[in-house]
């Protein structure tokens, strides 16, 4: 009877400060990511932006999606999905697409 005592304290402790452990990381996980909203939001935002500010300028500059697409070296989509900010361009890219459109770099990301 004492060594079945035993086995089931050697065993069914550290079982039992494990579980609490992964409970208190998942609970931190979640807090963090329902904290992280406004960092989200921000980024869509953001993102929101870019593509409105790269439309802008294609359409400042009298451009077509495709032509700005063959210049630069991607597809039609491609240029389409940064606009609706499904996507974001690359750094070459949108290295590329300021110099197309005769802006720095830092003047199409705000």
């Amino acid at each position: 009877m004492q060594t079945h005592l035993i086995l089931v304290l050697v065993i069914g402790i550290p079982l039992f400060t494990a579980f609490i452990y992964l409970v208190v990381l998942l609970v931190r996980a979640l807090l963090k990511y329902i904290r992280s909203k406004d960092v989200r939001e921000e980024k869509q935002a953001t993102k929101v932006s870019l593509g409105e500010a790269i439309k802008a300028n294609r359409l400042r500059c009298q451009m077509t999606q495709e032509f700005v697409a063959e210049t630069i070296g991607v597809s039609r989509q491609a240029v389409s999905k940064w606009e609706s900010g499904a996507s974001d361009p690359s750094t070459s890219n949108l290295i590329a697409l300021a110099k197309l459109f005769g802006i720095s770099p830092e003047e199409l990301l705000h």
